[in-house]
């Protein structure tokens, strides 16, 4: 049993964060973050690392997968959770404009669309 969490440096990848480590602990799940950008690995590890030595106080097992950059994080994440069984996975949703849904396609769509678990969609924070 495993909860897979798809995390950015942002507000709204720590929101997923939070909520896919409290989902771990209530189930009893391992939980697996996954990071596909590969522009950013050095940020990801530096913005998870104060979260990470909370993650070992809880005894929560856990693993941090950083993915080279492929044509379609969607799939990266929706193959990890496969791969692991997820029972849910847990996304951070941004706010974007009409005109940027249609021009850009939706990562957070085709996960929810095409997941084979529940989904988990939260927003970010309000503030820094």
């Amino acid at each position: 049993m495993a909860v897979v969490v798809g995390y950015l440096p942002s507000k709204e990848g720590r929101a997923a964060l939070a909520h896919g480590v409290d989902a771990a602990v209530r189930h009893g799940a391992r939980l697996v973050v996954v990071s596909s950008r590969e522009d950013t690995t050095d940020a990801v590890q530096a913005d998870l690392e104060p979260h990470v030595g909370r993650l070992g106080e809880r005894g929560l097992a856990y693993e941090v997968r950083h993915l080279p950059r492929s044509s379609d994080p969607a799939d990266d994440l929706l193959g990890v959770a496969d791969e692991v069984g997820a029972t849910v996975i847990v996304i951070g949703l941004r706010r974007r404009s009409p005109v940027g849904k249609l021009i850009l396609g939706s990562n957070a769509q085709r996960i929810l669309l095409d997941a084979t678990c529940p989904v988990l969609a939260v927003k970010g924070e309000d503030g820094p």
